[in-house]
């Protein structure tokens, strides 16, 4: 009997040594291949790299082309993003897990965020387009409803039209499914005997959401954050479709201002023809990775502050 058992074991472990083998050769190849597409994107644009890069307009010459205005937009469109999606997607993802009874509606609103997270973001640039550019032509975009002074800094109109705001809106369309979901499975790692002890000592239950679970889960939370603006960070689709300038010689204002991205910028440089144009573009590229890294940064360090044991 022992015999007869030992042969499935030993096919099982050789089973488990052949796929442990094909995980890290595909792993291997995955990081290779981004090592390799890394290296050159470096060796092409670290070159491209000086102050007059990062503090200059784009250029029809390559060599005067800067990435001022595009630079200076993706912080105001990913400062709108994360404002508007980090907030919502946690008080949505609170509601269903704390809130909501468990109804045939829930599971079909469960369903549906879950699709949304991966519908491809030129969708959501076209609903972008239409609810927030345009507000469902509702209101005539020849002559807006207008607050304050175009100049100011405090200047608000609607319909949106296609500035900083509209964009910023879009983008937290597309970042939103993936900031619920990922909110949900943080309130889910919080052990319900928490729960349970708070409120048998007498707190209420948005005591117990406010002073225990959220608290217990936000550290996790921050994860969902960081995926969800390394993804906003990074589109150029949705952007492209409400009107994102590709040739921008100024800086937001307000809310209402033109705008442009490192992602469209950079689609700009690497579709002409000319190498210059193509070496400014990895310079863009790698100008792009850092502020993606630095985003994480601070999102990493925030997690590392908020975390506590949970007792």
């Amino acid at each position: 009997m022992s015999a007869g058992r030992a042969i499935p074991i030993a096919r099982r472990l050789r089973h488990d040594r052949m796929l442990l083998i094909a995980c890290l050769s595909a792993t291997t190849l995955a990081v290779a291949v981004l090592s390799a597409l890394l290296i050159s994107v470096f060796i092409q644009g670290l070159s491209s790299l000086d102050w007059h890069f990062l503090s200059s307009y784009a250029s029809r010459k390559a060599a005067n082309a800067g990435i001022l205005a595009p630079l200076m937009g993706t912080l105001w469109v990913c400062a709108i993003c994360g404002l508007i999606a980090v907030p919502l997607g946690v008080a949505t993802a609170l509601y269903l897990e704390e809130y909501a009874p468990r109804t045939r509606l829930r599971s079909l609103v469960q369903l549906n965020i879950a699709n949304l997270s991966g519908v491809p973001s030129i969708v959501y640039g076209i609903l972008g387009l239409a609810a927030f550019a345009r507000c469902f032509g509702a209101i005539s975009t020849d002559d807006p409803w207008t607050l304050g002074s175009p100049d100011s800094l405090f200047f608000l109109q609607l319909p949106f039209g296609r500035g900083v705001l509209a964009g910023g809106l879009t983008l937290a369309l597309v970042v939103l499914p993936i900031m619920i979901i990922a909110a949900q499975e943080a309130l889910r790692t919080v052990p319900k005997s928490l729960r349970h002890a708070a409120l048998a000592l007498g707190s209420t239950r948005w005591q117990v959401v406010w002073k225990v679970t959220l608290p217990a889960a936000l550290p996790t939370m921050m994860t969902g954050a960081i995926l969800s603006m390394s993804r906003a960070i990074g589109e150029a689709a949705p952007l492209l479709v409400i009107g994102g300038v590709l040739l921008l010689f100024s800086v937001p204002e307000n809310l209402m201002s033109d705008f442009t991205v490192l992602p469209l910028q950079i689609y700009n440089w690497a579709g002409r023809p000319q190498d210059d144009f193509h070496k400014i573009a990895a310079g863009a590229i790698i100008v792009q990775l850092v502020l993606l890294l630095l985003f994480n940064s601070v999102a990493l360090f925030i997690r590392h502050k908020l975390q506590r044991p949970l007792q």
